[in-house]
C-alpha cells in the first residue's frame, strides 16, 4: 500500500512557505539602513571623496552604521507604549 504524502488530512497541507521565514528586526534595519544609505550617500560623496577626510572609506562604512542605527530606532518607536 502506497502512502501518498499529499494526504487531505495532512497538517502541513495548509502551511505557506512564506509564513515559515522569520526575518529578525536586525535584518529590516539593515536593509531600511542601506535604502537610507543609498538616499544620504549621494549627497555627501563629493565632500567624502574630495580630500578633506582622512579616511573616506572609513567616513562611509560609519555613515551606513548611522543609518542602520536610524533605522532600528524608527522601526523601535513603533513597539513602544
Amino acid at each position: 500500500m502506497a502512502i501518498s504524502p499529499f494526504l487531505a488530512a495532512d497538517p502541513l497541507t495548509d502551511l505557506v512557505f512564506g509564513a515559515s521565514l522569520f526575518f529578525p528586526p536586525l535584518f529590516k534595519a539593515v536593509l531600511l539602513g542601506f535604502f537610507f544609505w543609498l538616499i544620504v550617500h549621494p549627497l555627501l560623496r563629493g565632500w567624502i571623496y574630495s580630500g578633506d577626510v582622512w579616511h573616506p572609506t572609513l567616513l562611509d562604512l560609519s555613515l551606513f552604521v548611522l543609518c542602520v542605527a536610524a533605522a532600528l530606532f524608527l522601526m523601535g518607536q513603533g513597539y513602544s507604549s
